[in-house]
Parts: structure tokens; C-alpha cells; sequence
């Protein structure tokens, strides 16, 4: 069923920002329940990001209303909470398509729009990214004004907190919005919050507290007493003693969902000089009961009634290799009780739930500090602990310093569980984990498995912490192929790998080298060809003679991997060949040399010709040539 705009007459009249702007300030509460509608009821009907949005739906009215946009530049992090923001910027009628292959892109992306100043898909960017801008708008002098708005949970991370010592270092005019949507300090939140943020973002409390800066300026002792009683008197009523110290002016905590104190109180701001902070508090998934009473399974959501109350149970099939993870965790930790498990924030996408459960004191999780929760791990390891890292294949990349230095270097007991490794779908771009076998391959000391199912992944992480240094096995996002889970838990051979199936006749005759998840696909492609196939398992070690042992009877290999082809397992096979003066045909399969869109993980794989048809048209291309 098709969204009619005639059902939201407001909205109608608010494609763009500038017309949202010639509204008269008493028809925002009406726009903005139209707009929190329109998003509920278009989410529901293709999947996508929801309770995030529904929880920002008057902020984001509410910065479009007061600043210049897009002159103006507003910062969005992350970009789970931009949906309402896409609608108000003329991609209200392609919302449907968001997530979905050659759709809207899933976050706030510059190809797409002017509006959207920054592409983003890793949180904690948006504060460093608007300072540039900032820096930026005060050299050209013409009024720019720059707002970052950012989550609770992505100012958790480290950049986030450089970049606010560093605005406030060199004092330029920019605004940062934190939308905290815990309740911790709810009781804050109401009419006597939102009147003092009027006063302290209002020109005469400005001019006043300046004014007498100037004046103490001639008295140093009166100017220090003066600014301690300043902060202990806000201390005592905002919880903004910590962002003064940084150097903003903090206002807040107000009420997002308040839009006519939001209006007002940012209209105040955008006026004032220097680092402003703006404390709000919202509701994630406001206005829609089930998003409120389970704002973490209305984050993303599939095709859904919004009449129900409750999201449609996902089909029973195989366990998805994050389940398989997590089982083999809570295994583990009954008879070990060194091991520790530990999370950036990805407690639910990492299969962690029973875990932290079950197991509280061995579970950390570090909120949005991939850097933090790699050196801690190292920490634990040097104590005798046995730290194992539940981290995205995308995330790791912000933590590949600490993975070099402070891991493998020191040849520590860290276990990388690396999820969402290759192609995931609809987040696109940005989450797709196509580069760490490339970057991890590089490194001294690392061990690096590549299951191709979910009995392989089980026993490569009960290798891998068996193993005494960093090892990682990476593991793609979904269900596998639905092979048969062995309770018995074995370690693996370090660096061999294994033959699945062989070529009927040695004649001319093709090896598929399979590293990891397309191990199907490869068998597909080899029944048709006649080929071997190979299951490697190691990308390293390399199982260099069982590699050169099939040089006797196969004329062409052929490397299959869902990693980038420059530096992944495919290079690890060249290079071995080249080393021992192999001079035979290969042909590299993989990711290509550009950032892969979003679509579904099948539609993707086609179009990279990594199913089994592309793999056979590509070898059959390869030969004849």
C-alpha cells in the first residue's frame, strides 16, 4: 500500500526546507505528528531504521526551521536518526525505497542530496566533521553557521571527546545538539528546565555573563570566584559542569519533544559566539508505544503492522552465525572461567545477549570505544585473563592501531570474533566488511580462520582460543548454510586446509581455493566445470603444500573470497606461487576495488558475480581468454 501525502495536508507543505520555513511557527506541533506518522507508517511498509528517527522527529523540524539550510550546515551522526530529516529534504516520496538496492542510501550521504554535509555510517564523527566546517565558514565570513547533533551513545566514544577539547580550545562558533535519550535524568526534563534554557540561551544572560567577564578581567581573584560560583551554582541544577570544562556554553537539559521551546531556545543559540552545547531529552520511538516499550527491537525493523503490537517472528531456519557465537561463548565460559567477553556496543548484533546474562561478571561492554576495548583486551590477556573481542568486521578498522600495537605485537591471547565480515546488505557502504582480511594479513602473529558454515565456525573459534597469541576468525552476517552443529568441541590443525570435492579427470583440469563464506557457491560452480574445490580454512597461516601439491594436476586456480581482492587471501596465494616461481594461471575472485552499495546480500552477490553463476561465467571468461 502506497503512502498518500493528501493524508498529511501539513507535510504536504514541507517537501523542502525552505517551505517548512514560511510555515508559521503554530503549525510545527501539526507537522511534526504528521511527519512522525508518515515515518512509522513508510518504515513499516519496507524495513529500515525506525525508533531512532520517531525519537528526533521535532529536533529535526526544529534545526530545519531556524537554520539556514542548506547554507547552514547540520552534522547529523551516525544517520539512524536522519530518516525525518531525509523526508523534510526532498526524499519524503522516496523513502520506501531506503535500504534497498538502488534506493536511498541507508545514512545521510553527499552524493544524495546537499542537504546531507557528510556521509556517515560510523558513529562519533559528526563533532570533528563540524568543527572543520566551522574553522571553514570562519574564514570565509559569511555567516555560515555549523550544528553537529550526535546520540548518548556515539558521544561515549574517544573522537568525540577530541573534538569537543579541541573546539573548545579555539573557541569557534558552532553548535552541538547531544540527544540523550536514557532516562537516568528524566526527572530533569520539564517546564522549569526548559524555562531556565530559554534564559541561559537568551541575549540578556549572554551579554551579562560576558560583559561581567570583561569586567572582572582588571580583578583575576574576583573573576576566578566569580566563574566558580558560576559552575557550582549550574552544577547544582544541569549536568553540564563537565562540557563547560571543555569549553562550551552548556544549555539544557531541555524537552525534545517540546518544539516550540526547541525553536526558541535554538534560535537564542544560533546567535551566540563561540562553542555552544545544547542538552536534550528525548524519547526513542516516541509516539509509537511498542518502539517506546522496546526502543532496541524497533531499531531496525522489517516489514511490519503498525496495528500490531509486536514485530513479525523471523522465519525458523538455520542459526545465524552470530547465535553460533554466542552458544559457543556461554560453552566455553562453563569450563573456563578466564575467559572474558567483550563489546563495543554491539551486545544484540553480536549474539552477546545470553551471554551477558548468564555470565555478567566475565561480559564488558565498552559502549562505542573500539580502540578502548581492543587495549583492554590486551590488558586482560597480560593478567592471564582470556579476552575474546566480539567486534563488526567495519568496526575494527577504528581499532587497527591497538590491534598492532598493543596485541599482536606483544603476542597476546586476544580471540577476534569477527562479525558481519564481507557483503551485509542494506547499511551499504559504510558496514560492509570488506577489508579486514587485507588488513589483518598484514600483521606479524595473526591467525586468520575463514569458516565456510556454522559447524567450521564453532570449531575455529574453540581453535582460536586455544591458540596461544591474537587469532581471529571472521564470519558473515546471517544464517549459514545449515550444516550439522557438533556439541564436541576440536581444535584445528593451525594453517591446513581441506579438499571437498576433486575434478573427475586431471586434464586441463580447474582448483577452486574457497576462503570463507561462499563455499556453496563454489561447489555450484565446480559441478558444472568439473573442478576441485578446495576449503583453505586458513587465510593465515596459508597451507602452502596443499596449495603447490595441487599444481600436479590442475592447469588454472582459482581464489574465492568475500574480501577486498587487492591484499586479501587471493594476494596470499599469488605471493606463495611467486615465491616458489609458480608460474600459473590464477584468477582472483572477490570484492572489487570500489565501496559496494547496499542491497540484499543475494542482490549484491549477483551483482559482483560472486554466486554461483557469476563464478562460473567468470572462469569460463578466464580460460577462453
Amino acid at each position: 500500500m502506497s503512502l498518500n501525502i493528501a493524508d498529511y495536508p501539513t507535510l504536504a507543505l514541507a517537501n523542502m526546507p525552505d517551505e517548512l520555513r514560511s510555515l508559521p511557527q503554530d503549525k510545527l506541533p501539526a507537522l511534526c505528528a504528521e511527519l512522525r506518522s508518515y515515518l512509522l507508517h513508510s518504515v513499516s511498509q519496507s524495513s529500515g531504521h525506525l525508533a531512532s528517527g520517531l525519537g528526533v522527529v521535532e529536533l529535526t523540524v526544529a534545526l530545519h526551521y531556524v537554520y539556514n539550510t542548506p547554507f547552514d550546515r547540520l552534522v547529523w551522526d551516525v544517520g539512524h536518526q536522519a530518516y525525518p530529516h531525509k523526508i523534510l529534504t526532498g526524499r519524503r516520496d522516496l523513502l520506501p525505497s531506503i535500504r534497498q538496492f538502488k534506493g536511498l542510501h541507508p545514512f545521510p550521504w553527499r552524493e544524495e542530496s546537499e542537504y546531507d554535509t557528510l556521509s556517515v555510517g560510523h558513529s562519533s564523527t559528526s563533532i570533528s566533521a563540524a568543527l572543520g566546517m566551522a574553522i571553514a565558514a570562519d574564514h570565509e565570513q559569511q555567516g555560515r553557521k555549523v550544528a553537529a547533533i550526535i546520540g548518548d551513545g556515539a558521544i561515549t566514544a574517544g573522537m568525540a571527546f577530541e573534538a569537543l577539547n579541541h573546539a573548545g580550545d579555539i573557541h569557534k562558533d558552532m553548535l552541538v545538539v547531544l540527544n540523550d535519550n536514557e532516562m537516568s535524568i528524566s526527572e530533569n526534563v520539564g517546564a522549569l528546565n526548559n524555562h531556565l534554557a530559554r534564559i541561559m540561551s537568551g541575549s540578556l544572560y549572554s551579554t551579562l555573563r560576558e560583559g561581567s567577564k570583561k569586567a572582572l578581567e582588571i580583578v583575576p581573584p574576583l573573576k576566578a570566584f566569580a566563574k566558580r560560583t558560576e559552575e557550582h551554582l549550574k552544577g547544582m541544577i544541569i549536568p553540564g559542569t563537565l562540557f563547560e570544562e571543555f569549553g562550551f556554553n552548556y544549555v539544557g537539559p531541555i524537552d525534545g519533544h517540546d518544539i516550540n521551546a526547541l525553536v526558541e531556545t535554538l534560535r537564542n543559540m544560533r546567535k551566540l559566539k563561540g562553542p555552544q552545547f545544547l542538552h536534550i531529552m528525548t524519547r526513542k520511538g516516541k509516539g509509537y508505544q511498542p518502539a517506546e516499550l522496546d526502543p532496541i527491537g524497533y531499531h531496525g525493523v522489517p516489514k511490519f503492522d503498525p496495528s500490531q503490537d509486536s514485530l513479525p517472528k523471523a522465519a525458523v531456519g538455520s542459526p545465524s552465525y552470530s547465535k553460533v557465537f554466542g552458544d559457543w561463548l556461554c560453552d566455553m565460559a562453563r569450563v573456563d572461567d578466564k575467559l572474558m567477553a567483550i563489546t563495543p556496543a554491539m551486545r544484540e548484533g553480536s549474539g552477546l545477549v545470553r551471554f551477558s546474562k548468564e555470565f555478567p561478571t566475565h561480559y564488558f561492554d565498552v559502549a562505542i570505544a573500539e580502540q578502548h576495548a581492543i587495549t583492554l583486551a590486551a590488558g586482560m590477556a597480560i593478567e592471564g585473563k582470556k579476552p575474546v573481542v566480539a567486534i563488526y568486521s567495519t568496526f575494527l578498522q577504528r581499532g587497527y592501531d591497538q590491534l598492532i600495537h598493543d596485541v599482536a605485537l606483544q603476542k597476546l591471547d586476544v580471540l577476534f570474533a569477527i562479525d558481519r565480515a564481507g557483503i551485509v546488505g542494506a547499511d551499504g557502504p559504510t558496514h560492509q566488511g570488506a577489508y579486514d582480511l587485507s588488513f589483518m594479513r598484514t600483521v606479524p602473529n595473526m591467525v586468520i580462520m575463514t569458516p565456510s558454515d556454522e559447524n567450521e565456525c564453532r570449531q575455529m573459534l574453540f581453535t582460536g582460543y586455544q591458540y596461544s597469541g591474537p587469532c581471529a576468525v571472521r564470519y558473515p552476517r546471517g544464517s549459514g548454510p545449515g550444516a550439522a552443529i557438533e556439541a564436541q568441541l576440536q581444535a584445528l590443525d593451525i594453517g591446513k586446509g581441506r579438499i571437498i570435492q576433486h575434478a573427475s579427470s586431471d586434464n586441463n583440469a580447474v582448483a577452486i581455493l574457497n576462503f570463507g563464506s561462499l563455499l556453496g557457491e563454489a561447489k555450484l560452480a565446480a559441478q558444472q566445470l568439473d573442478a576441485t574445490v578446495v576449503d583453505m580454512r586458513f587465510v593465515k597461516p596459508l597451507d602452502e603444500a596443499l596449495l603447490l601439491s595441487l599444481l600436479d594436476s590442475h592447469t588454472t586456480l582459482v581464489t574465492l573470497e568475500e574480501n577486498a581482492i587487492m591484499g586479501g587471501a587471493g594476494s596470499a596465494v599469488n605471493e606463495c606461487l611467486m615465491r616458489n616461481k609458480k608460474l600459473v594461471p590464477v584468477l582472483n575472485l572477490g570484492l572489487p576495488d570500489y565501496f559496494v552499495e547496499q542491497g540484499s546480500q543475494q542482490q549484491v552477490l549477483a551483482k559482483l558475480g560472486l554466486d554461483a553463476e557469476g563464478i562460473l561465467q567468470a572462469i569460463r571468461d578466464y580460460q577462453a581468454h
